[in-house]
């Protein structure tokens, strides 16, 4: 299967060998690690298409053995199949070999490899820049994001909730998956939920892609904004919190208070004893 551990999500390139190169390597890959070779053979199949196993063999210099062993491991994870060779693919005599392919579940286990690759390139752009730097990209991104986002046109609440939803729409477009919900109570407000962070692995090592969404949303809003929840501390989704001026009122019954109900009790006796003194003049 496909083990997202950092050793297996490494983004190297897989070096193709020659026949004759191949020769020259140990018949079952001995210097090479389990995970390094099943690396090596999803990376093979992805850039392939579709590849047999004797071709997997003959560019990495494995045995047949030994790329079998991976390619049922990988099928059985459901990660890769094995299809029949087309009539154009078919080379000499006899039964046509099988040709293996990913799966779309194991493509899905490739994104991950695209975190390590943006991470290598933070810690470089840190190394080279400093803190700044780093900060500097952080900020431009999000910028991007919400750069066609009108700002709310003032501080009254019907405004800020208007931007928030928009907020919202321009963060969903980014793949984040995002909603906004009214909360009463006494932090009343709107809260914009992202359910989604294309960026979280990255966001672990590098929190400053947080800070500077945090710190975007409370301009274009106008208000400060307090993050309540991350998903890189293990939250189901990134929410933060929007406080309003006007807090949500809840309808109160409007029955007559127990005062007010014995007042018209008063009255009516008041009334009824100017009538029976009428009567009696």
């Amino acid at each position: 299967m496909l083990d997202r551990s950092p050793e297996l999500r490494h983004t190297g390139v897989v070096k193709i060998r020659t026949t004759h190169q191949a020769a020259a390597v140990p018949a079952a890959g001995a210097a090479v690690s389990d995970g390094h070779t099943r690396r090596a053979i999803v990376r093979l199949l992805l850039e392939s298409g579709s590849i047999t196993a004797g071709e997997i063999g003959d560019r990495l210099g494995l045995a047949a053995a030994g790329v079998r062993r991976h390619l049922d491991a990988l099928v059985e994870a459901g990660d890769a199949e094995s299809t029949a060779a087309a009539a154009w693919q078919q080379m000499g005599r006899g039964r046509p070999a099988k040709r293996f392919r990913l799966t779309a579940a194991g493509r899905a286990k490739l994104d991950h490899a695209y975190d390590d690759l943006a991470s290598a390139a933070m810690r470089q752009l840190r190394e080279i820049g400093g803190e700044d730097a780093v900060q500097a990209f952080a900020r431009r991104r999000i910028d991007a994001i919400l750069a066609d986002v009108e700002a709310a046109d003032g501080p009254d609440d019907a405004a800020v909730e208007a931007a928030a939803e928009r907020v919202a729409g321009a963060l969903t477009k980014a793949g984040y998956v995002a909603t906004t919900t009214r909360v009463g109570g006494p932090i009343h407000g709107v809260q914009i939920c992202q359910h989604h962070c294309p960026v979280s692995h990255v966001a672990e090592e590098f929190p400053e892609l947080c800070e500077a969404e945090q710190q975007a949303m409370a301009e274009v809003l106008g208000t400060h904004v307090q993050r309540l929840a991350t998903i890189v501390n293990g939250d189901c989704a990134c929410t933060t919190h929007v406080p309003l001026t006007v807090p949500i009122t809840v309808p109160v019954s409007k029955a007559p208070s127990p005062r007010r109900a014995g007042d018209a009790e008063e009255r009516r006796h008041m009334t009824d004893t100017t009538s029976i003194k009428g009567a009696s003049l």
